[in-house]
């Protein structure tokens, strides 16, 4: 009996270490992670594949890898931006992701080898078209214009949009950024943390424009069937942004965490995208994206500063915008 009674023990104490499953710890914006937000759909996709589980870590993902270092639990990191990736970079933590990024959909050319864009945007301020009938149609108009438009915006040193628009304006007025700042101040009603609270804001109807991006209408238009929010579009350009994925080379689950790359650009992946994300997908082609999609207005332009660029500008064009934003 006693023999009988080990046997059993035994067995259960094997049983959940047989049945364990290979784990992938992914770090992540705390939006991704979100029940409103593409990772769990994205989890439930990729673990569909494979004998695994998707482990995510929310919260900001590059301070957290500048501090851990080659200790870092990631095998992926998902979120990052060209606006900050030259610190990642620099960290050496990165792998090769191993894809063939000759069909992207971007509108513009992507060379990385590293760093893998799973989506892309443009920063624009959106507005109330039953509200506003005239919107501006390029930053000159809007910066000079005499109406008293109030716009909500987000910090440069706490948002990834924030940061976008200083940027954004730093391609269009060059060295005379200082006073395309000072113009822009006096329209500003607030300046937020982050974009949720400027965006609610708008929608609670505090400001005539909020600084978002080019897909935000089609939230509203696909999930509430609003069609009275739109993006001024402006004939300079806008700036563009991509999110993008990159596999840690400490990673203890290479085939597993190469598997994930792999998966990024599947079609699978990028459909949930649009509706999940709200932004275009890196890699699929127009005619599959949502209705909603198509009918959004795009910029013929797109501005954008490689990371060497951004991270060369960032602090001198950083101390113009808190000058005018002090006075």
């Amino acid at each position: 009996m006693r023999h009988i009674l080990l046997s059993v023990g035994l067995i259960a104490i094997a049983t959940p270490v047989l049945a364990e499953k290979a784990e992938l710890t992914i770090y992540a914006p705390d939006y991704f992670t979100s029940e409103w937000g593409p990772g769990p759909k994205i989890e439930a996709a990729f673990e569909a594949t494979c004998d695994c589980d998707i482990k995510y870590l929310p919260g900001d993902i590059l301070p957290r890898l500048l501090l851990e270092g080659e200790r870092t639990k990631a095998d992926v990191v998902i979120g990052l931006n060209t606006d900050v990736t030259k610190k990642a970079r620099e960290t050496g933590l990165f792998l090769p992701h191993g894809q063939d990024t000759s069909d992207l959909t971007l509108p513009i050319e992507w060379t990385d080898e590293v760093f893998l864009p799973f989506n892309w945007g443009h920063t624009a301020f959106i507005y109330n078209n039953e509200k506003m009938a005239d919107a501006p149609t390029s930053f000159d108009a809007f910066l000079n214009s005499e109406d008293d438009i109030k716009v909500v915006v987000q910090d440069p040193r706490s948002s990834i949009s924030g940061l976008a628009l200083m940027l954004w304006m730093k391609s269009v007025y060059g060295d005379k950024v200082d006073e395309a700042f000072a113009k822009l101040a006096p329209k500003v009603l607030t300046v937020t943390k982050g974009w949720s609270e400027s965006y609610g804001m708008f929608t609670d109807g505090e400001a005539d424009m909020v600084l978002s991006y080019t897909t935000s209408p089609a939230y509203h238009i696909i999930a509430e069937e609003d069609e009275t929010k739109s993006a001024a579009i402006f004939d300079e350009g806008h700036y563009f942004m991509t999110e993008l994925v990159g596999m840690v080379k400490t990673t203890e689950q290479p085939e597993l965490a190469q598997a994930f790359m792999d998966f990024v650009l599947s079609e699978t992946f990028q459909e949930m995208i649009p509706t999940a994300n709200w932004s275009f997908p890196a890699k699929l082609d127009e005619d599959k994206w949502p209705e909603g999609f198509k009918k959004l207005a795009l910029p013929k332009k797109a501005l954008f500063y490689s990371e060497d660029e951004a991270a060369a500008l960032r602090d001198d064009v950083l101390d113009a915008w808190l000058a005018a934003f002090s006075q």
